[in-house]
């Protein structure tokens, strides 16, 4: 069934963050709109909203209350009809969407791979010992620590261009950041090295956008099926499944990584301590259609294996 389209004079309101990596994305989702319904793109109205997360700047995310923060006031915006459907960072998303909203259309997943940015070094290994990494992830700075405990650690947060401005202002060595940010950005001639996910799993979700959407609302439900990729929301059932099983949030350090290969799917989970004293993962593969399953089962299973007190950090 056709849904109700939009039109210029009664544009399709899509919600996003500010900072050009997210206008990046909403500017993807609406060309993929426009394509699909052989629309012009002013029948859709990209709506920038400010969030907490992007206002508060200068200290660590866990202290100011995790991964919602970039997505609260935006979820509040739909719920009361100023936006009609957002676009997210998937690896931003808490599990659990708020009462009344879905999140159930992604489009198709970038590079999961981290990247290696320095101005004065060509990749990890030729970091001298002491030298300086920003990072505001606690799992690229657990990570970190369990490879290189001889490296100094400091908090790096702000958006790609904030982050390439304080490697020149001297901050940090070098940091990491999404492949698949720099690649939506055209920034890809900052990466030194792309780091493969054999040596160093990613975020959950990272590289993918998810849009959301306000569960009663047939029309955006119908456009959004349209611009749909199966595959993506295949990987992410059991990655985010993962992650749910484990109560992750940007206060733990947590990686995971689906994959589809040959009709099976393959997931890889990994939780750490903070200080990277400790890393426990796991490998294992599952029809597609069990990976949900599959997710939930690797988190209790490293659950177990960390027994008490792995995850007593938290809030400390």
């Amino acid at each position: 069934m056709t849904p109700d389209l939009p039109s210029p004079a009664s544009p399709l309101k899509i919600g996003t963050r500010g900072s050009p990596l997210a206008l990046a994305q909403a500017h993807e989702t609406r060309a993929r709109l426009s394509k699909a319904f052989d629309l012009p793109e002013d029948a859709f109205e990209i709506v920038v909203i400010k969030t907490t997360g992007d206002k508060v700047l200068d200290r660590p995310l866990k202290e100011i209350g995790g991964k919602g923060l970039f997505t609260k006031e935006i979820e509040e915006d739909m719920l009361s009809g100023k936006i009609d459907i957002a676009v997210h960072s998937m690896k931003d998303m808490p599990v659990e969407q708020p009462g009344g909203l879905v999140l159930d259309c992604y489009l198709p997943r970038e590079d999961v791979r981290d990247a290696f940015v320095s101005l004065t070094h060509d990749s990890l290994a030729a970091l001298p010992s002491g030298a300086r990494v920003g990072t505001s992830s606690l799992r690229r700075r657990a990570q970190l620590k369990a490879r290189r405990p001889d490296l100094e650690v400091v908090e790096f947060r702000g958006n790609v261009q904030t982050r390439m401005k304080k490697l020149g202002d001297e901050v940090a060595d070098a940091t990491f950041l999404a492949m698949a940010g720099l690649r939506r950005l055209g920034m890809t001639e900052v990466v030194k090295s792309a780091i493969e996910v054999e040596d160093v799993l990613p975020a959950v979700a990272q590289g993918a956008i998810g849009i959301e959407r306000r569960g009663d609302d047939s029309r955006a439900a119908a456009l959004l099926e349209a611009i749909h990729d199966g595959p993506t929301g295949q990987r992410l059932a059991a990655e985010r499944a993962f992650l749910a099983g484990l109560d992750g949030s940007c206060e733990t350090p947590i990686a995971g990584l689906a994959e589809l290969e040959g009709g099976r799917l393959r997931l890889r989970g990994e939780i750490l301590r903070p200080d990277g004293s400790e890393v426990l993962n796991d490998d294992q593969n599952a029809p597609i259609e069990d990976g949900a399953a599959l997710g939930a089962e690797m988190a209790a299973k490293l659950r177990a294996q960390a027994g008490g007190g792995f995850f007593d950090w938290i809030g400390g």
